[in-house]
């Protein structure tokens, strides 16, 4: 569907409602973390957090990704959004997010690219409260599931995980394409 026919994920760009911009009250966090859309003038700790994804993950530092994915999050024709977890003011953690078909259901899922919360604010719920807000949106929209994948070796990410979704038995495969002309 092209993207100016597809419901949004989020609002990007808006500022955030109270209805968006609220403390987490599900039951999953008393910490004053509150979840939202990514906004303009997250960039600088939106940056530090995405550079500590890549760094976790091993990837190396490269700021063209990283000016890259912050365009997409800020352009409503791309299909990726992003949430922020926010505590005492400070970013504490992000999520990146899209929609996805799924031919075989016939429905449509949500998937969770990148989930990422900073060190010193792991254990205290922010990753609880961003995926507790994807699950909302996920069902006030009518989506079907969240996805995600994570390494088998991310124990700590896990316990969360586990205590909030299904581990599925499916594999994980990617194939890099070979060059045109090959």
């Amino acid at each position: 569907m092209p993207a100016d026919q597809r419901e949004p994920i989020l609002r990007l760009g808006e500022e955030a409602s109270p209805a968006t911009r609220r403390p987490y009250d599900r039951g999953m966090t008393d910490q004053g973390i509150i979840v939202r859309d990514v906004q303009e003038d997250d960039f600088a700790g939106w940056a530090e957090l995405f550079r500590g994804y890549r760094e976790f993950y091993r990837m190396d530092p490269d700021e063209e990704v990283v000016s890259r994915v912050w365009a997409w999050l800020r352009d409503p024709a791309v299909e990726v959004d992003g949430l922020v977890a926010v505590q005492d003011g400070a970013l504490v953690g992000i999520a990146h997010i899209r929609r996805f078909h799924r031919p075989s259901a016939g429905t449509t899922g949500l998937y969770l690219d990148d989930l990422f919360t900073a060190p010193a604010a792991r254990g205290r719920g922010a990753g609880r409260a961003l995926i507790a807000e994807l699950n909302h949106r996920a069902g006030t929209q009518g989506l079907s599931v969240v996805r995600w994948i994570t390494a088998a070796d991310n124990r700590t990410a896990r316990r969360l995980y586990d205590s909030v979704a299904t581990a599925t038995p499916w594999v994980t495969y990617d194939l890099t394409p070979t060059p045109r002309g090959s």
